[in-house]
């Protein structure tokens, strides 16, 4: 009787473990039948990828080329597009192709050029810079050169100077042929005198030592001293500073002298290269306050090259835009500044 229910105990465990591995595998096609985790993770991943690219489509939309319109930065002033000197070139080139006839040349010298160069070619050993360059001022104007970096505007003023290599054309002065003339002869026969850019004062030297330097041409030294004199009348800033070395000057002080020892010569004509390159914006206004005083009152007629762009057709009675050695537009100088091409491709806006 006690082995019964052994018996029956090991029945109900024959008939138990069938629906054990029948539960087991319906377990298994459940599990089997349920998607997967992995397959979740990777369509969230997909959706968050999705996602930031959705967020990324403005950033796609502000770096879209911009037009015509909008491009600008060429020189100065706030850009949101900065234009490579090779697009300068380019465009201006292309303005180029309605270049100034002398004619109009001559008549922004109100028809009485003082200075003039006919059709020049020149540079440097055997490169050339200038190509049928022609330019034209009448006595006591300013003319202002702008244009990209290797347009040629400093070369125009080392060719009038006699600093290049002249294959072809003429400069003139006053009617008269200096195209060939050294620059000792330009600055004591034609009057022609030539202030650098930057840094051409000598330190060790005095104030007074370094404008009897500009004289150095005059027959005696008597009359550089008088000559000397009466720019520290002119300039009392520099007469206050007579017997200091000029390597204490301050910059303007320095572009005071500099020019100051130009005058000493008594010259009808002022090449003036950037002439507020270096300085502080106080001494830039102070420097072409002199270089206005130097026309206005005593008639010098002065050419420059100034990469203020703005600054330097503002001053000028005449601008130059320069592109490759030739002459992209001609106008005065204020009609130059309202120009719209030259805004977009010199003045940054």
């Amino acid at each position: 009787m006690a082995k019964a229910p052994a018996k029956k105990s090991a029945a109900t465990k024959k008939k138990a473990a069938p629906k054990a591995a029948n539960a087991e595998k319906k377990l298994v096609a459940k599990k089997a039948a349920a998607p997967k985790a992995v397959p979740k993770k990777k369509a969230t991943k997909a959706k968050v990828v999705a996602k930031k690219a959705v967020a990324k489509k403005p950033a796609a939309k502000r770096t879209k080329k911009p037009s015509a319109k909008q491009i600008s930065g060429y020189g100065m002033g706030s850009v949101d597009v900065v234009m490579s000197v090779d697009q300068v070139v380019k465009e201006a080139a292309s303005i180029a192709a309605d270049a100034p006839s002398p004619k109009k040349l001559n008549k922004l010298a109100n028809d009485k050029p003082f200075l003039t160069i006919d059709n020049l070619n020149a540079g440097y050993g055997k490169m050339e810079i200038l190509h049928n360059f022609t330019l034209q001022i009448g006595q006591g104007q300013s003319l202002c050169l702008i244009g990209p970096n290797g347009a040629g505007k400093s070369t125009v003023l080392h060719s009038i100077f006699g600093f290049t290599n002249i294959f072809s054309g003429k400069i003139s002065v006053k009617g008269k042929d200096v195209t060939n003339l050294t620059p000792s002869q330009k600055l004591a026969e034609a009057g022609i005198a030539y202030i650098l850019q930057d840094k051409s004062v000598f330190p060790g030297m005095t104030v007074e030592e370094n404008l009897l330097m500009g004289g150095f041409l005059k027959n005696k030294p008597a009359e550089a001293k008088i000559a000397a004199e009466m720019v520290f009348d002119k300039y009392s800033r520099l007469a206050e500073r007579r017997d200091k070395p000029a390597g204490v000057l301050s910059g303007g002080e320095r572009r005071l002298l500099e020019i100051s020892r130009a005058l000493v010569m008594n010259p009808d004509v002022l090449l003036v290269d950037e002439p507020s390159i270096g300085l502080e914006p106080r001494f830039i206004d102070m420097v072409f306050e002199l270089l206005d005083d130097l026309q206005r009152r005593d008639g010098k007629t002065i050419i420059m090259v100034e990469q203020n762009a703005k600054k330097g057709l503002e001053f000028a009675d005449i601008g130059y835009v320069l592109v490759s050695g030739e002459t992209a537009m001609a106008d005065n100088g204020k009609d130059l500044l309202a120009n719209p091409d030259v805004g977009r491709l010199f003045l940054g806006g």
